[in-house]
């Protein structure tokens, strides 16, 4: 349902002319709730590796450094892929606006089952926080865009600027608060403040909802009875064989946390692999989006690389900032988990500039190819994983380096992640198919599910000994630097796979 434009310039989405910074009032709303969620997570995020190694005296988890690097990277990886099932919730049952409110409350839930001190409550809160971030992430951002008049509003890009600051506001505080809390009065406290966060953010979204577009109410393509019956079953089958076998493996004393890890792992590759031979066989593709779609790949691929070194700021460098890094610059002292607001705190000062660095190259026409901005993404990560070796090696026996190598760190991470991760949205809606559309950026989702499977496997086969050591990041650096020359060398190929698309 299309909202209603008036002759005084007010849609239905804003139908009292109230604003909020010159945009529709229902922004409020997404901010505010965004920034919460963001809030929880993030703050969640920098405790949950740590709480997973630190001794049972300490209140941890005991769990060795490998298999929670891993936990944590297959949750990540969770995170993203139940965003293409959430999506379709909202598509085909909810309409995005309940798909929302639904995901907040399971997050919240999961959060505060976090803060009970029983193992086995932990993984089923981290079960809950993954499922409710899929159905909330998928459509929150698509309710941004229903409160504006279609592409073409001239609101609509600085809109989607102000709803992107409220993440990073959120991802900057939560590790400052509940960072704070977790490590130095308890964990488990700190975990129920992630949880009031989101109980925050939940209550806002629900109080707000008045000021949202009608839009957001709409299921596009509801599902007929006949398929909910077929899906139903189909679900209620894989399920009930799920619990058998693990049932069988918990019964006969078996389980570990491997049985886990490993089969979300494989699923985490399979799927994109899965989804991308599906759209290639697709014969109602012509040549020419075939052609767009072999260019994509390569893309995809690039970007797999990049989340997998990325996504281990929560993880490996959270886990040598705790471990190796002095807690103490300029006199003052403060947790490892603040590490964790680096990364927002420069997108929000460098977000700027790159945006006015690529309109000012733009109109001298040197503005590079998205094909070289992948490859610069891939050099500045590897970069980052490279500095982390001399960091290590640094930081031999006892010794604490200085908290500036992680800030150098992050900051090179930033610059890649500027050049990779908004190029990587644009060329995804310019290079899907038609006949895709609406589906290619849950499968540019897909890229992080992949490159963070593929982290949780390494850290796996590699185990406690290596993960974390400086033949750990020389090795992935190299590895992403070495793609990034690759990409670089072949962008000629890769650009003539794109076609009309530059």
């Amino acid at each position: 349902m299309a909202s209603t434009t008036l002759d005084t310039g007010v849609t239905s989405a804003n139908p009292g002319g109230k604003t909020f910074l010159g945009h529709p009032r229902g922004l409020a709303t997404l901010f505010m709730s965004e920034m919460w969620e963001r809030f929880s997570y993030y703050g969640m995020r920098a405790l949950l590796v740590l709480y997973m190694t630190a001794s049972v005296a300490d209140g941890g988890l005991a769990m060795k450094t490998a298999v929670a690097a891993a936990v944590y990277s297959v949750y990540t990886a969770m995170v993203y892929l139940l965003a293409l099932p959430g999506g379709w919730i909202a598509d085909r049952f909810l309409g995005a606006r309940k798909t929302v409110a639904v995901g907040g409350t399971i997050i919240m839930i999961g959060h505060f089952l976090l803060a009970v001190p029983f193992s086995a409550s932990f993984f089923v809160g981290l079960a809950f926080i993954a499922v409710g971030s899929g159905l909330l992430k998928a459509n929150i951002s698509t309710m941004v865009g229903h409160l504006y008049d279609g592409p073409n509003d001239p609101r609509r890009d600085g809109g989607f600027t102000v709803f992107y600051m409220g993440i990073n506001l959120g991802a900057f505080a939560a590790p400052l608060v509940i960072g704070t809390v977790g490590q130095s009065v308890s964990w488990h406290l700190g975990f129920a403040l992630a949880g009031v966060g989101m109980a925050l953010g939940l209550g806002q979204f629900l109080l707000g909802t008045r000021h949202l577009s009608p839009k957001s109410n709409v299921v596009t393509s509801p599902i007929t009875p006949d398929e909910k019956r077929k899906i139903f079953t189909k679900a209620g089958i894989w399920l009930a064989i799920a619990a058998v076998f693990y049932g069988v493996v918990a019964a006969t004393g078996h389980f570990t946390i491997n049985w886990a890890i490993w089969p979300l792992s494989i699923a985490g590759l399979a799927i994109p692999v899965l989804v991308f031979t599906k759209v290639k066989r697709d014969k109602d593709l012509d040549a020419n989006e075939q052609s767009k779609m072999s260019g994509y790949i390569w893309f995809f691929v690039a970007a797999a690389v990049f989340w997998m070194i990325y996504d281990q700021s929560g993880s490996t460098l959270n886990i040598f900032a705790d471990e190796h890094t002095a807690s103490t610059l300029f006199g003052l002292d403060f947790p490892s988990s603040w590490f964790q607001s680096l990364n927002p705190l420069y997108i929000m000062a460098l977000a700027p500039v790159f945006a006015w660095i690529w309109v000012a190259l733009a109109r001298r026409s040197k503005n590079p190819s998205t094909t070289m901005k992948f490859a610069f993404g891939l050099l500045m990560i590897g970069a980052s994983f490279i500095v982390m070796m001399l960091a290590m090696a640094s930081a031999s026996g006892d010794t604490k380096v200085t908290p500036l190598w992680l800030a150098m760190v992050y900051l090179v991470q930033t610059v890649g992640e500027l050049t990779l991760s908004p190029v990587g949205l644009s060329v995804t809606t310019k290079l899907a198919p038609t006949k895709y559309a609406s589906q290619m950026m849950g499968v540019w989702f897909l890229a992080v599910t992949a490159g963070d499977c593929v982290a949780a496997i390494f850290q796996l086969v590699l185990g406690d000994k290596i993960v974390g050591g400086t033949a750990y990041f020389a090795v992935q650096g190299v590895m992403a630097i070495l793609a990034g020359v690759a990409l670089a060398m072949y962008r000629k190929k890769v650009v003539k796979l794109m076609g009309d698309v530059h």
